[in-house]
Parts: structure tokens; C-alpha cells; sequence
């Protein structure tokens, strides 16, 4: 069999949802590089200008011809904010080739301790927002009869963790949804892509104070930028950062429930999360309470009172 030959992405334009910090920086960074036309969006306009600004530094010769960075104002929970950004895109940088849906939060904490604002934003953010930013961009893909659709999940949309029930059901469904829409795509002969990236625990801010497990170790927000720009050129459905993951996956899937929660304590999997250092992850989780458009200047989050 013929090896597929890798597609060029010089001049093409993408566009990132919760691009100002972690793994959507270093993609946007990424893409950059290869010489991509990059809009990267995000709920705080001032650090994702900042973050474009960074980026436009540090391009060579300030960027050749057609490689530029811009930032917009994003709240993905947002219909139509999501519209905005799209059309802003495409209006600044040419139609969109690449959308990458990695704008999420993880609060930690058991189920039964967890306030009904962090649930509903957590499903609004990492449910809706992918779902907002799919309706919104999956329309003109289809009607260009091109485009690659990048929707981050995570290993947790594969298995159910302790300390994350809310953010592991969000993440299963980001999974389900995107198996979905490449098989109705697949369907209807839609030349359109789909990957589905699921990285194992990743060394950013959302991960702060987590456990580090046996045989899987954390991954950096590089390792997942330079996954997805690799299924970029040869697209696949399934990404798994490290690869390793990935094997590890399917070979535990076919363990029956009790081999599989055993191999889950060997490695630690199974207090990763539900041991995560409160400490450590204080200004994560204030942030990510913060994250609703709703509250008003100082007022004390409510996903965060006891």
C-alpha cells in the first residue's frame, strides 16, 4: 500500500478555541511554524492578545508572507459569540481550514461534594462549546467540501476517574460526539476531517497538584501541539498523546471490569485525580471557576462556596 503523502499546511488558515494558554498556545505556536495563518480565541481578549503578540515575536523575519496571528474575544458557551469568531477569522485571515474545539475546564472534588454551578459550567464549556463551535463551522466545511474539525478530549473520555466524574462525562461525550459526526460525514461522502485528540494527563494549569501515574507519565502542551499537527498532515480519527496511551488502551479495554480497575491501582490511575493537592491547584480552580461571564467584577465565584 502507497504511504499517504503528508498535506501541506503552508498557507492554510486555523482556528483555536482556548488558544491564550497551554495546549492551544503551543498548537497555535505549531502551526505558526508551519506556516499557517492562526485566530486564536479565548474568554480573556487581553492574554490571548498578549499570547498573539508573543507569537508574532518569535515568528522568523516577523512571519513570512501569508503566516499571521490574530486574537478575538471568545466565550464558546456563546453561540453566537463562537459565530463572531468564526466570521471574524475568516474575515481577517481567509476561510477556515482547521478548527481546533480545545477550550475545557477540570475542577476537581468528588461528585457529591459538587456545587451545581461547577457542574453546569463544566458541561456548558466542555459540552456546549464544543457542540457550538461544531454547528458553526462544521456548515461551511461542508459546503467547501474541505476541512479538518479538531476536537480535544482527553484518556478520561475513554475511562471514568475518581475526583472527575463531571469533567470524565464531558469528556465521553466530546468522544461519542465526534465518532458521530465522522460517521455521518463518512456517510453523506463529505470529503470533511475528524480527529479526536486524548491526551493522558498534560503538564499545564488545569493539571496542577495532579498525581503522576505508573507507565503513563505527563505529557507536555508540546507533545499534544506536535500530535495534532501530525494528524493534520496524514488525518486520523484517533490521537492519543503519548501514542503509548493508546496501546495501553486498547489492551485494557478488553480486560473484563475487575482486571481493569486492577491494572488502574497498579499504576496509581485511580487516585491521579482524587489525590490532586488542593494547594496546587488554588488558582486553577479559581480561574476556572471565574471562567462564567455572568459574574459580576469581585464577585466570589459560587462554584467555590462550600
Amino acid at each position: 500500500m502507497a504511504r499517504q503523502q503528508p498535506r501541506v499546511l503552508v498557507g492554510r488558515t486555523a482556528a483555536i478555541t482556548g488558544g491564550a494558554r497551554g495546549i492551544g498556545k503551543e498548537t497555535a505556536r505549531a502551526l505558526l511554524r508551519e506556516g499557517m495563518k492562526v485566530g486564536i480565541g479565548d474568554l480573556d481578549l487581553a492574554v490571548a492578545e498578549a499570547t498573539a503578540d508573543e507569537l508574532r515575536a518569535a515568528l522568523p523575519g516577523r512571519g513570512g508572507v501569508g503566516v499571521e496571528v490574530r486574537a478575538y474575544a471568545l466565550d464558546v458557551v456563546d453561540r453566537e459569540s463562537v459565530r463572531a469568531f468564526v466570521e471574524g477569522v475568516e474575515r481577517d485571515l481567509g476561510p477556515i481550514d482547521v478548527f481546533d474545539s480545545n477550550a475545557g475546564i477540570m475542577p476537581l472534588g468528588t461528585f457529591l461534594e459538587e456545587s451545581d454551578e461547577s457542574t453546569r459550567r463544566q458541561i456548558d464549556i466542555n459540552v456546549m462549546g464544543v457542540v457550538n463551535c461544531a454547528k458553526e463551522v462544521l456548515p461551511r466545511f461542508v459546503a467547501r467540501g474541505r476541512g479538518h474539525l479538531v476536537n480535544v478530549a482527553s484518556m478520561a473520555g475513554k475511562a471514568g476517574f475518581a475526583g472527575a466524574a463531571t469533567y470524565c462525562g464531558t469528556k465521553h461525550f466530546v468522544v461519542g460526539l465526534s465518532e458521530s459526526i465522522r460517521g455521518e460525514l463518512h456517510h453523506a461522502g463529505v470529503p470533511v476531517d475528524v480527529t479526536c485528540v486524548m491526551p493522558a494527563i498534560v503538564q499545564t494549569e488545569l493539571a496542577a497538584g495532579t498525581k503522576d501515574t505508573r507507565g503513563v507519565k505527563k505529557v507536555t502542551p508540546e507533545d499534544v501541539a506536535d500530535a495534532i499537527v501530525e494528524a493534520l498532515k496524514v488525518p486520523r480519527f484517533d490521537v492519543f498523546v503519548p501514542k503509548s496511551a493508546g496501546v495501553a488502551n486498547t489492551v485494557i479495554s478488553v480486560l473484563p471490569r475487575r482486571g481493569r480497575e486492577g491494572v488502574a491501582r497498579a499504576l496509581g490511575a485511580d487516585r491521579a485525580l482524587i489525590d490532586a493537592d488542593p494547594s496546587a491547584r488554588a488558582g486553577y480552580e479559581l480561574r476556572a471557576a471565574e471562567s462564567d461571564p455572568q459574574l459580576g467584577a469581585g464577585e466570589t465565584p459560587k462554584a467555590l462556596v462550600p
